[in-house]
């Protein structure tokens, strides 16, 4: 990496770099889903981004190679007050 990545904050609203438009596109399309399976799986609450791993790898595909995202973040259930 030659440039610092963003953290926190795109340059506009809706990212103009394709790659990153397309994240931005995954989670308008899939967020929603995720969430309702995250709710599923371990009740009400959200994933931790400050507790959070990430890993990134290629996967050999004869339709050409894949990005495979694997993300793992700290589950927290909503408190009451």
């Amino acid at each position: 990496m030659t440039v610092a990545p963003y953290k926190g904050s795109l340059p506009t609203s809706i990212p103009t770099d394709p790659l990153t438009y397309r994240f931005h596109e995954l989670i308008n399309v899939y967020g929603i889903t995720l969430k309702e399976l995250i709710h599923e799986e371990f009740g009400d609450g959200i994933m931790s981004a400050i507790d959070f791993k990430m890993d990134l790898t290629r996967e050999p595909d004869p339709n050409g190679d894949r990005v495979k995202i694997t993300m793992s973040g700290k589950f927290l259930p909503y408190k009451t007050y």
